[in-house]
Formats: structure tokens, sequence, C-alpha cells
């Protein structure tokens, strides 16, 4: 789960992990050149995992952008500065997002009010942000069940019900129309030839740009060099088993992209490394899940599992992702036939492993 951690500028190896590059980290509204033809800009964000990273590219006498960052005033005022400044008030000739989080599609709708650029996303992105975008309130007595159920407090329900509709709050509205990118598309920035890589489980089908002639890497969240993306269950799809297509992505992107790659995460810092840092993040969901398993010899909640997933106690602001990724490994484990669970009578799961005889 995201810790809001950084790499500090220039950290180099770290400890066997990503080697970094040493450049400064812009300033909101500033820029650094990352790569030929590619500037690095980041946002801000009002939470512990406080920034995310923006890229344009070079596209003849424009900029091809990628990313938005939030849709709050002050996420405004720094693209304001850099539309004028870095970006050199060059006009935008695509607008590309990742994926439908929030700190990704804040600003699509404005930025391409305001430059005319149009929008390309995958298909189940950009339906899935306007659905969310849909939902205003009130919060639905499913989604109620489903908290309930993961062990939620009656004052943590209330809680869910006066924030449902948060999405809205900081996504402007979307564009009404986008132009769909899809796996193993090839597309031309700049008279160069990138390839679109998609990966699931962190969100339905997040984009990823390869860039042909120098291997560089846009990785948005599927690939970030500290910190693991947050995979959650969430109350619109209770059984699904997003760590599933999760492992299947990482996996599957180690044959994707060369290990020599140079990887432009949304958060974090530019770094090299790639195929490293995926096993480390396939072999660190196999610790978690073979831990998570034995500490359910005896039935435990999914609030009560915080411990053996995150390794420290979890506050109210992120206790929706953390009970989203810990139904998620729950879930994991269940269509396995590794655990199973049981509701009692106030609707509460109760988690346990199953028996083989085979030690765990």
């Amino acid at each position: 789960m995201p810790d809001g951690q950084a790499i500090a500028k220039g950290a180099g190896r770290n400890a066997g992990g990503p080697d970094y590059l040493p450049l400064d980290i812009p300033a909101p509204g500033q820029a650094v050149q990352v790569a030929e033809g590619v500037l690095w800009l980041r946002f801000s964000l009002p939470m512990a995992l406080d920034h995310v990273n923006v890229w344009a590219i070079r596209d003849g006498e424009g900029w091809v952008v990628i990313d938005t960052g939030l849709g709050l005033p002050d996420t405004v005022e720094a693209w304001d500065t850099a539309l004028a400044g870095p970006l050199e008030g060059r006009p935008l000739t695509r607008l590309i997002c990742t994926h439908m989080h929030p700190d990704h599609i804040g600003l699509a709708g404005w930025l391409c009010e305001r430059s005319g650029a149009p929008l390309f996303m995958s298909r189940l992105e950009y339906v899935t942000a306007r659905m969310l975008l849909a939902d205003t309130g009130p919060a639905p007595e499913a989604g109620v069940a489903f908290y309930r159920a993961a062990g939620w407090s009656a004052e943590q329900l209330e809680g869910y019900r006066a924030r449902y509709g948060l999405f809205g709050k900081a996504v402007r509205p979307m564009p009404p129309e986008f132009t769909r990118l899809s796996d193993g598309d090839r597309i031309d920035i700049g008279g160069d030839a990138w390839h679109i890589i998609v990966g699931s489980g962190h969100s339905p089908e997040h984009v990823c740009l390869l860039r042909e002639h120098d291997d560089l890497f846009i990785a948005g969240d599927q690939l970030l060099p500290r910190i693991s993306s947050n995979i959650s269950v969430w109350p619109t799809e209770p059984l699904s088993d997003p760590l599933k297509d999760w492992l299947e992505s990482l996996a599957a992107l180690k044959g994707r992209i060369p290990d020599g790659a140079l990887v432009l995460p949304s958060h974090g810092e530019p770094f090299r490394g790639a195929h490293a840092r995926l096993d480390a993040l396939l072999r660190g969901h196999d610790v978690a899940l073979r831990r998570l398993e034995r500490t359910l010899a005896e039935p435990k909640r999914a609030v009560d599992v915080f411990p053996s997933l995150f390794g420290r106690s979890v506050g109210e602001g992120v206790l929706g992702m953390a009970t989203g990724e810990a139904i998620a490994h729950l879930n994991h484990l269940e269509a396995q036939g590794r655990i199973g669970r049981k509701r009692d009578a106030d609707g509460v799961d109760w988690w346990s492993r199953i028996e083989t005889g085979d030690p765990a």
C-alpha cells in the first residue's frame, strides 16, 4: 500500500534496488528534461502519497501530455505556470491518461477544453471514470453491507455514507468523447513510434507506453520504484480477484520491456532496473499471501489482517484502500481454495485457513 515516501535526489542504487537518475525533482509548475524530447512535471497531492508525476512529450510544434494531477485549484495554478513556462505556450496535441484514478484524470476535462486537445484512454478506464462521476449519492446499502462484512464499525460506516461520491470532488467533468487505446497499438509522437502496453489489477485497463528507439517506458502506476500499487476490491465487484490480474500483468510486463528500459513512474523518481523491480513486487506479494494464510489459523475479519499485510497500523484516512487491498488478498486465497469465509448473524465475514494437512 502506498506509504507516501519519496526517493531523494541522486539516490543511485538503493540496496540492490532500482538505479535512480541524478535529477532535480521539479517543483509544481516547473519541469526537468528526463530524456530526448520528454519533460518531467510533478504536481502536489493532499495525502500521504504527496505527488504525482506527469510527462510532456514533444510532438512537432506542440506537446503530448501524459496524465493531469487532481482537479483542484492549486493544480490548475501549477498547470497555468507550466503551460506558459517550460511548455513555452505551445499547443497540446493530445492528452493521454494512463488510468481513471483522480490524480491521473482530475483535470482531463479542463485541459482538453482549454487546449482543444483530444483525450486518449483505454475504453474501460474512460467508461469507469464516467460511471464514478455519476455516483453522487446517497451511498448504496450494498456498499454499506460490503464494509460491514469487512468488520467496519458503525461510526466508520457512517463515514462511508458521508464520503460517498468523493471521486467527483477531485475530478472535473470528463470530455464527452475520447479515442480508444488498446494493448498492442502503435502510435506516433513527434516522429517516434510508441507501443501501448495495457496492464490490470491496479485499475481495469491501465495504459503504459514504450518508446521504440530508446526503450523509454512510461509506466503510470503499473511499475513503481519503491512502493507497491494499491490492489483493491471495491463494493461494485465484491467477489473479484484483481490480485490475480495484477500478478499476471507483472509477469507479462517482464517479457515486454527490456531490463535496461528507463522507467518513468507516476510516483517516485525515474529509474532503471525494471526486471529486478518486477521480481521484487512478485516476490513481495507471494510472501504477503503466505504470511496472511498462516495468520488465518484462527478466524479473522478483513480489518484484523492489516498488521499481517502492511506491518503497521492503518489510519482512518486510508481505511478504504487498506480494506480493499486486504479483501483483494483474501479473495485471491479463496479463489485458490486456500481459505474460506463464513458470514455471521451480524453480516460480518470471518476468514480462516482451510486445513489440507500440508504446511502453509
